[in-house]
């Protein structure tokens, strides 16, 4: 499973990690997926959706 919501294409971004000292390391950005059964073209499949997907209602939306 490639880390990428099917929906909107989101994936993870990379970003630095700030210590008390302010000394930056570089980490990942992943995003918020959630396993969700839902019709890709007329068939029941489990797919991979974010967060913000599932709340906007877009994954009653896949074709």
């Amino acid at each position: 499973m490639a880390f990428k919501c099917e929906l909107c294409g989101k994936k993870p971004v990379s970003g630095n990690s700030y210590s008390h000292s302010h000394k930056a390391s570089k980490r990942l950005f992943k995003p918020n997926l959630q396993r969700k059964k839902t019709l890709v073209n007329g068939v029941r499949k489990a797919v991979y959706i974010c967060s913000a997907c599932l709340k906007s209602g877009k994954d009653l939306k896949v074709s």
